[in-house]
């Protein structure tokens, strides 16, 4: 296997749990990407039209700054980016991830939690995000995938 990144966002802990046991699956190193504010439930509330993630979510080109230094991704091929889907897509703060990197020649490969949304477009959405890299279409998870699931679904991607 290929020198890998595990990178996530989780606002719960769902994502954090399932990045965890793919950093396990893949032998990989792990990487928190952490909003340099916190979510709170209500900014995560997102039957109100006016929460923090309902209004960045608006505006596609909104990127909410991070806590602490980017991740240094020069020692890996490939980088594995976890998040929620939000609005059918990732949230904003992984595009403020990806674009703090240098991804040229890497291959990023997509991974979400949701209770029922599917990737829809999250791949091609971030590809211009993605300067220099390849962009796998990735996949969601539940968040009871266990460690066989994940190793299965690394072996049919790489």
């Amino acid at each position: 296997m290929k020198k890998a990144l595990v990178a996530y966002f989780s606002a719960s802990g769902v994502t954090a749990r399932l990045a965890e046991k793919l950093a396990e699956a893949a032998n990989a190193d792990i990487y928190e990407i952490q909003p340099e504010t916190p979510y709170t439930a209500a900014d995560l509330d997102w039957t109100n039209p006016l929460s923090r993630s309902s209004v960045e979510m608006k505006n596609p080109s909104f990127r909410p700054p991070m806590r602490g230094k980017a991740a240094s991704v020069s020692d890996y091929e490939v980088i594995f980016v976890g998040f929620p889907i939000w609005w059918y897509v990732a949230p904003t703060i992984i595009n403020t991830f990806l674009e703090s990197c240098d991804l040229r020649g890497k291959t990023v490969v997509p991974f979400a939690t949701s209770g029922g949304s599917g990737m829809g477009n999250t791949a091609e959405n971030l590809k211009p995000s993605c300067r220099g890299a390849t962009v796998l279409k990735g996949k969601r998870f539940s968040a009871n995938a266990d460690l066989n699931e994940l190793k299965q679904w690394l072996k049919s991607i790489l």
